[in-house]
């Protein structure tokens, strides 16, 4: 459960490095803080696969590129996406295409540049420029400027930034070294045929364009220049003249300060067990470049702290390096041996949380750099940012989702650090930059990795002084199926911060203009549709919100047919069961896509929440397995194939053998641990509590042992949970997923049933206006519920199928009355009633006592509604009820 990112890690990664340490935080005044109300966000594409970079045009058209080869086109003018163009390109390890950039003299020339891993047998990354016109990227124009000769047999560190400054281009590239085995070192094996792991080789030598931000001056013919002030001659002799910046593991993310052009950037760091300042030497950096120059890695991080010389060989540390006087002497180098001063980081944090920079918070990171902000660049914007934010740099965190202001001094040194735009949640914020209006535009890279992912998006934010914009936002009540397909398009949830305004509702879908805040539109051909909704006021105000909506393929119907009760399990009573696939497409659908499991699940209550989350077959770990989802450990750890760290069924497979393992595991992921694969070192998670950890271990642990799927029809006893109490419960839950069609992807249904004990703790209700009663009532300690006239409780989708009778624990310690069983309501039909007397005296101590009654035949299942009863005692207690118990 590792911290960084693997492909985005390498994606993500290298850092803004400062030459000064952080001066004590200087904090805002609250009432100059901006109001957050008048920042808008709209999503305005989204549903993107891994999308990298985006480069804004001056129209405001959007080009972004997603790693696998897609370039995209966000049309500013009709608010809809759509794919130019796909680049072929190598996307294994975290290559890709990676970098966008327009020409600054995009407007005469349309020229584009991309940056990308060259698919085929050459292991080479490629810096190339693009004829772009009216709409169409032009592939047969490429002009490829540079170079850079990779790696590909081992992860990590792609980086591959692009972004002009005054003419120049800077790019970023990754260290593309391997990230693994590195026994808790840095990556400086020295060892014959293990070049591969030793960084000196790369981003510590000045003969080699990866870990480096290089600096170009492109020109018409589609050639390049070296600009002076680079750091190294133009004549090559010292090291490449490209190099602006060496020293990176991961530079991912760039920006050049529009007036001091310091140069800032994000780099993820490794995971060592190297002890430091803060925890260990695995800092995440955010760096500064007032001028070219060594910025440390693979020797030194943060301010300079130093790794030991390791030797691979022998296991044994030696001396560390001096900053001052930086030597490469590794075999594997090829450039200077005397290197340039290293430079510290302008901010620097671990996996804990940091001692300087607290508001950073802790876990797994990927630190990236945005811009720096001037409010006189953009003097005539709509959209500009307060003067607050004037001379701040933003950065970001892709894995801990949050936005930082960094304030400067004068001469760009840090001061303080503050969240920006909290409320905004951004999933994984890739890229972020500011537009010639003033809007800030963002790309979400979305929840999972490595996928297309339904929250990965454009973004765009804008602030207004005056009348604020509206909030734009789509409700759709289907959003894929067959065509034709009739959607119900609703802008009900969208708002205004200025309550007197008036809004009109604008929506574009297909080729059609509609209004209203409510609009149905029926698509009758397949094919995936932009929807886009514009919510404007009367001032002038508008927001935008779009949507797709895919026609072609409608997702399965799965149900489970069964003739015995869908609530309730008894003992030795046998549970039958036919799953039935219906699907508009597949006519006959395959057997290889149908998974039936079903598990008992000995404790909790809420089983059918955590479904959705289980995908391995083991539902009793459902739950864990959404946990699990929720944390950092997938950014190490796959299900199937090792990444940085082993593969979950290989734990699950060790492990699984040894006494003790559940408890051994659980504690490994509280207090991390290195050595057991490797020596890649596993960050601890003093968060989790015991219990919390040890539902992981369970749920790792249970991978190796997946039940087999069972036929689409049986029978089965239900024995496993004699003995074992009656929290539990058992699931069968069925799976389909579909062919696809019509150019949409496959889509899965499900169905499940979930059987609990037939007794019902009266306390678990789904609804109702009563208290809960918790004392101890005579015989123990009792949770209980106090009935008084007319109030009820309520229990939803209870299935009466072969009930004949109900039982009730009851205490007539009050007046009596009466307990009504109503179907769907209070007022509903009745089922059911049962008078319960009052206590005798009130010197005489009530007894619990079992009282039951016959309930009317009803073969479905139902909300049933417990109303208590007696008009002439409306103002005191009736009785207490303990549980009730369903009797076939």
């Amino acid at each position: 459960m590792k911290t960084t990112f693997l492909i985005i890690s390498a994606a993500i990664a290298c850092v803004i490095l400062s030459a000064f340490l952080p001066k004590p935080p200087a904090k805002p005044s609250i009432a100059d803080v901006p109001d957050s109300t008048r920042f808008t966000h709209m999503m305005l594409a989204q549903g993107l696969d891994e999308p990298m970079q985006m480069a804004i045009l001056p129209d405001l058209d959007v080009i972004i590129v997603e790693r696998k080869g897609d370039v995209k086109f966000y049309d500013a003018k009709e608010k809809q996406i759509k794919t130019i163009a796909h680049i072929n390109v190598y996307s294994g390890i975290e290559d890709g295409l990676l970098g966008v950039a327009a020409d600054p003299e995009f407007e005469k020339n349309h020229w584009i540049y991309l940056y990308y891993g060259l698919a085929g047998d050459r292991n080479v990354s490629q810096l190339s420029r693009y004829d772009f016109i009216d709409q169409k990227l032009d592939l047969n124009s490429k002009k490829v400027l540079l170079e850079v000769p990779t790696q590909r047999t081992y992860c990590c560190h792609s980086a591959g930034y692009l972004t002009f400054s005054d003419g120049l281009l800077y790019l970023s590239t990754g260290d593309n070294t391997n990230a693994e085995d590195i026994e808790g070192h840095n990556p400086t094996d020295e060892r014959p045929g293990r070049q591969l792991s030793d960084d000196q080789g790369t981003t510590a030598n000045s003969k080699d364009y990866r870990g480096k931000i290089l600096r170009i001056k492109p020109l018409s013919d589609g050639t390049y220049a070296i600009p002076d002030g680079n750091l190294f001659p133009k004549d090559g002799s010292l090291g490449h003249p490209e190099i602006y910046v060496m020293g990176c593991r991961n530079p991912f993310r760039v920006s050049v300060d529009p007036k001091t052009k310091f140069v800032y950037w994000g780099d993820v760091g490794p995971d060592t067990n190297v002890p430091a300042e803060e925890g260990f030497l695995s800092y995440d950096e955010i760096n500064q470049a007032r001028k070219p120059g060594f910025f440390g890695y693979p020797y030194f991080l943060g301010a300079n702290e130093a790794f030991p010389k390791y030797d691979f060989e022998t296991k044994k540390e030696g001396p560390k390096q001096d900053p001052a006087r930086p030597v490469n002497n590794s075999p594997n180098n090829t450039g200077i041996k005397e290197l340039p001063p290293a430079q510290p980081a302008m901010i620097w944090y671990g996996k804990g949380e940091s001692k300087r920079w607290p508001m950073v918070g802790k876990g797994a990171a990927s630190a990236m750099a945005g811009p720096v902000y001037y409010s006189d660049l953009y003097p005539n914007a709509k959209y500009k940012l307060p003067d607050y934010y004037n001379g701040k740099l933003f950065i970001y965190e892709w894995i801990r989702k949050w936005i930082m202001a960094v304030t400067l001094d004068k001469d760009g040194n840090y001061v303080s650090m503050e969240p920006f735009l909290p409320h905004l949640k951004v999933i994984a914020p890739m890229d972020m930059q500011i537009a010639h209006d003033g809007a800030i535009y963002m790309l979400a890279y979305g929840t999972n990795w490595f996928a297309k992912n339904t929250d990965a998006g454009l973004i765009r934010v804008e602030y207004s002084e005056g009348n604020r914009n509206p909030i734009a936002n789509i409700q759709a009540d289907k959003t894929i199926g067959a065509a034709p397909l009739t959607v119900t398009l609703s802008a009900s949830q969208s708002k205004d911060y200025d309550k007197d305004d008036k809004l009109t509702f604008n929506w574009k879908v297909a080729d059609k203009t509609l209004k209203g805040a409510e609009i149905k539109h029926t698509f009758s051909k397949p094919g995936i549709y932009n929807v886009a909704l514009t919510v404007s006021d009367q001032a002038g105000g508008a927001g935008i919100a779009t949507a797709q909506i895919k026609v072609g393929n409608s997702p399965p119907d799965v149900t489970i047919n069964t003739a015995a009760n869908r609530t309730f399990y008894w003992d030795n009573v046998p549970f039958d069961y036919k799953v039935v696939i219906k699907d508009a497409e597949d006519k006959a659908p395959e057997s290889k896509n149908i998974k039936l499991v079903f598990d008992y699940l000995p404790i909790g209550k809420d089983y059918a929440a955590a479904l959705s989350g289980a995908s391995h077959g083991n539902l009793r770990y459902a739950a864990a397995e959404t946990f699990y989802a929720s944390l950092d450990c997938k950014s190490c750890h796959t299900m199937d194939s090792k990444s940085i760290g082993p593969a979950l069924k290989e734990i699950s497979k060790r492990y699984a053998i040894k006494n003790g393992a559940a408890e051994l595991l659980a504690d490994k992921i509280i207090k991390g641990g290195s050595g057991n694969w490797g020596t890649y070192p596993m960050p601890p998670h003093p968060d989790l509590t015991t219990s919390q950890s040890r539902e992981l271990a369970g749920y790792i642990l249970s991978l190796t042992g997946e039940k087999p799927s069972l036929a689409t029809q049986g029978n089965i006893q239900l024995v496993e949970h004699l003995g074992l109490g009656n929290e539990g419960a058992y699931v069968l839950a069925a799976n389909y997923t579909d062919k696809g069609a019509n150019g949409i992807e496959p889509l899965k249904g499900s169905a499940f049933v979930v059987l609990k004990n037939p007794l019902v703790q009266l306390e678990d209700f789904d609804k109702g206006n009563v208290s809960v009663s918790i004392g101890t009532k005579n015989n123990g300690f009792v949770t209980s519920v106090p009935a008084g006239n007319g109030k009820f409780v309520s229990f939803t989708n209870i299935d009466l199928n072969h009930i004949k009778k109900i039982k009730f624990r009851v205490q007539e310690d009050g007046e009596g009355g009466t307990l009504e069983i109503r179907q769907g309501s209070v007022e509903g039909p009745l089922l059911a009633s049962l008078v319960i007397d009052g206590g005798k005296s009130k010197d005489v101590k009530a007894e619990w006592n079992e009282l039951g009654t016959d309930i009317k035949p009803t073969n479905k299942q139902t909300d049933i509604f417990l109303v208590f009863k007696n008009p002439d005692k409306s103002k005191k207690l009736l009785f207490y009820i303990d549980w009730m118990y369903f009797e076939r």
